[in-house]
């Protein structure tokens, strides 16, 4: 038990720092990118990565976490999922290809097609890493995904802003993208030890076949959901608008991950591993909420108070427009890491059956919200997204806390706990500015996040609240054994 700590403790720590390394050099490259093409640039690649995206899912139809949540997998299982996706990576490049010229008819746009045509070979590129990758966080190994992370995210960083600067607009954005996957794949397979010998088996694939189906479905489902409002957006308004739209989603997106993508992606190992020892798992889960609380609503709350400094000091005046989209989507943000704990819960325990479900109840409660882009516009969609947020989230406590037979007030605590400690230190930091009257941008931002950290810090400290005490009891032990 002290070992597997050990594994995850180090591999959080390696997947965190990596990820702050990777992404904070890729969010740089992105400034570079934003300053040098126009929002109808990042619109045309916004467009086409809603039929990447969703056809992605099919490479390896859920098998890919079957492995880790599998107890025992011999060498036969690997390299038929090797195969297999390299098949299926083959067939989805061939389809998207053909399939380039109907796309670009629906969107209306005849630039889409030869766009969509060559990143078609992402899905090629990309089938020979994913068990690779999926070896090594079975194996809790993040150093090695982190580093060959890296040297991707900074050689295609500087390709596609070379591109850029030399005038080849979006196919900079391709050609970073295609990039990043060729080089990801030579430093992951220089990098470990597995090669796939000539071994296959349907019978290997049937047995991952029942845990992975059933992921794959959810995957699908949320591949489409999550692209749609591109899909929608791209249709009914110029590219330009879908630009600014993009560049707020990730902005939001990137910002989000940050504060506990890591931990999600190192949780379902880990919890895989104690999944037959309920009072441990239990207290794993109930501390990490905690955490991921803490960090998050801290995070929103800053970003929601500087969102207009931030956007325009970042990217120039011409992304304006996108400055109104990222408040409102950051009001609906504490959804994701949240919920990716609890889905964790479900799937780490094998109940892919009960996380299809799930995904379905969550689906219908969005296929309203898109109703509301279609008839109303983009605000009242992203108003509608807090809402479906927060009932989602209701979904997803109920689930977990059946799972692990835990009371869902013991997931709703500390939610509601720090949403009320972000909006009380948000209505502070308000009236701070109001008083002092200040309008400078940078001195403003700065000012606003200072008093907006001291109340939220201050007010959990005076409380003692749950997720303050899992901080101090989990993180600080940690950050004083890195330092």
């Amino acid at each position: 038990m002290d070992d597997l700590k050990s594994k995850g403790t180090k591999a959080l720590v390696w997947d965190f720092s990596g990820k702050m390394a990777t992404q904070g050099m890729a969010f740089a490259f992105s400034i570079f990118l934003a300053r040098l093409l126009d929002p109808a640039d990042f619109g045309l690649i916004a467009m086409v990565m809603v039929v990447i995206g969703i056809a992605s899912v099919f490479t390896d139809i859920g098998l890919g976490g079957a492995l880790i949540q599998r107890r025992k997998v011999l060498p036969v299982h690997y390299t038929s999922v090797f195969y297999f996706n390299v098949f299926v990576g083959l067939l989805l490049a061939l389809i998207t290809y053909s399939s380039a010229k109907i796309i670009g008819d629906f969107y209306a746009n005849d630039a889409l097609v030869p766009l969509i045509q060559v990143m078609s070979l992402s899905f090629i590129i990309n089938s020979f890493s994913s068990v690779q990758t999926t070896r090594l966080r079975r194996e809790l190994n993040y150093a090695v995904i982190t580093k060959v992370r890296f040297i991707a995210s900074l050689i295609s960083g500087i390709v596609g802003v070379s591109l850029a600067y030399d005038g080849l607009g979006v196919w900079s954005l391709v050609i970073q993208t295609l990039s990043m996957g060729v080089v990801f794949n030579i430093s992951i397979w220089t990098a470990s030890k597995w090669r796939p010998s000539l071994l296959f088996s349907f019978k290997a694939l049937k047995q991952l076949w029942g845990f992975g189906f059933r992921m794959f479905l959810s995957g699908v489902l949320d591949a489409i959901f999550t692209r749609l409002d591109f899909l929608i957006i791209g249709k009914l308004f110029p590219p330009a608008t879908l630009g600014f739209f993009q560049r707020a989603k990730s902005l939001n997106s990137m910002a989000v991950q940050a504060s506990s993508g890591s931990l999600m992606a190192v949780l379902f190992p880990v919890l895989s591993q104690v999944k037959n020892d309920l009072p441990r798992f239990q207290n794993i889960v109930i501390k990490i909420m905690g955490v991921i609380c803490f960090f998050v609503f801290l995070l929103l709350g800053g970003l929601y108070l500087g969102s207009e400094e931030l956007v325009i000091f970042l990217f120039g005046q011409k992304w304006g427009p996108a400055v109104d989209y990222f408040q409102i989507l950051v009001l609906s943000g504490f959804g994701y890491p949240v919920s990716s704990l609890l889905v964790n819960v479900l799937a780490s325990r094998g109940n892919s059956k009960g996380f299809l479900r799930l995904e379905v109840y969550k689906k219908i409660l969005t296929s309203a919200n898109f109703g509301v882009l279609l008839f109303l516009g983009i605000d009242a969609y992203l108003y509608g997204l807090i809402v479906t947020t927060a009932l989602s989230l209701l979904l997803n406590i109920l689930f977990a806390s059946r799972e692990i037979k835990l009371s869902a007030f013991c997931f709703m605590r500390p939610v509601v706990t720090q949403a009320t400690v972000s909006f009380v230190a948000v209505l502070v930091s308000i009236y701070w500015v109001v008083e002092t009257g200040m309008e400078n941008g940078a001195l403003l931002f700065l000012i606003k996040g200072t008093v907006f950290t001291s109340t939220y810090l201050f007010i959990n400290w005076l409380f003692e609240t749950e997720s303050y005490r899992s901080v101090v009891e989990q993180v600080m032990p940690l950050t004083g054994r890195l330092l």
